[in-house]
């Protein structure tokens, strides 16, 4: 059921391996009555919820088509190799893509990354989704580049990582409508940017400023019935001069 007495919400997707927790905490404590719902989405799907109202909002990775959307970049993640522990490149803290020009390197049908194609000898099949591709990896049947959230999000005991240069970087956004930024809107943007508790309010923070005081109304003094005596110049009371008592005969 829906009323007046209904609070609003706010609908925020996101793909695998961005974390809105931070952002959510700071919206329950600043916006305790407005219940925030997370959906889950991939990469594929993201800016199609946004585009068809399913959601408010989406944090997913650039790039994107941004016909009819806004999108503010929020950070960029580094990009990583993800290898079994026992190979050679577990042995460095940093590779290139030069390094690995000789491995089979597996390209999954969900990549993030704004390539055609990964360095390396491409594999006979691409897998249909990371987390096939990080199985492959650990059978032994070649190598993964993923952004550093993906690879820690399918972390593995038999595996790890380390940072590549060479390769596209992924970079994450807030993305709307752009024909609706609501005053629920401005609120998320302003948690996502970092803005204090005062200036997260959008419009509604305006509409319910209080009005300025005005300065009290300086009034006329009260007359006294006539201008003080300057100091050494005192004048006799009105009807007439003071004189000396006469005598009388």
């Amino acid at each position: 059921m829906t009323g007046p007495d209904t609070p609003a919400s706010f609908k925020l997707a996101y793909v695998s391996g961005v974390t809105p927790s931070k952002w959510v905490r700071i919206w329950e404590e600043r916006s305790p009555d407005v219940p925030l719902e997370l959906v889950q989405t991939t990469a594929a799907e993201a800016a199609g919820l946004v585009r068809e109202r399913e959601v408010d909002a989406v944090l997913l990775r650039l790039p994107i088509d941004r016909e009819g959307l806004h999108a503010i970049p929020l950070y960029t993640e580094t990009t990583v190799v993800v290898v079994p522990k026992d190979h050679l490149v577990a042995a460095a803290d940093e590779v290139s893509v030069d390094d690995i020009a000789d491995e089979v390197v597996l390209h999954p049908l969900d990549d993030t990354l704004d390539w055609d194609a990964p360095p390396g000898k491409p594999a006979l099949e691409r897998p249909a989704t990371t987390a096939d591709a990080i199985e492959l990896v650990a059978a032994g049947v070649g190598l993964l580049i993923v952004p550093q959230s993906l690879a820690r999000l399918h972390h593995r005991r038999d595996l790890t990582y380390r940072p590549i240069s060479g390769t596209p970087e992924s970079g994450v956004a807030l993305s709307w409508p752009d024909d609706e930024t609501t005053d629920l809107m401005e609120q998320f943007i302003g948690i996502v940017r970092g803005r204090t508790v005062n200036s997260t309010r959008g419009r509604q923070a305006q509409e319910k400023q209080a009005p300025a005081k005005k300065a009290p109304v300086k009034g006329n003094r009260p007359q006294t019935g006539g201008r003080k005596p300057q100091p050494g110049n005192r004048r006799a009371p009105q009807g007439g001069k003071r004189g000396k008592p006469r005598r009388r005969g």
